[in-house]
């Protein structure tokens, strides 16, 4: 009877740090999503559905390509997306002419 309570125990555990993982994998693919989609948005001028749509897929991708990654992998790719997302931010705030 112990054996089956370890044994559930163990399953708990790796079903809770997947989940986990799955949805820091989520919303790192909403944000780079988003991102996409606002600057698509502001290029294009394309409307609601495709802003969703565009987000949908770039979240699916994002998804599918970081499959095999672990939480460090995750994390680094975070870290990376934001000294990105402040580096944008910088160049817009000191533009020439904006």
């Amino acid at each position: 009877m112990g054996h089956l309570v370890d044994q559930m125990q163990v399953k708990l555990k790796k079903g809770s740090t997947s989940f986990f993982l799955y949805l820091l994998r989520l919303v790192s693919g909403f944000m780079v999503g988003l991102t996409l989609s606002l600057v698509g948005k502001e290029l294009v001028g394309y409307k609601e559905t495709i802003f969703v749509f565009v987000i949908v897929i770039t979240i699916g991708i994002f998804l599918r390509v970081s499959r095999k990654w672990g939480y460090v992998s995750v994390l680094l790719f975070d870290l990376a997306a934001v000294l990105v997302a402040i580096l944008l931010k910088m160049y817009v705030l000191v533009a020439p002419g904006a």
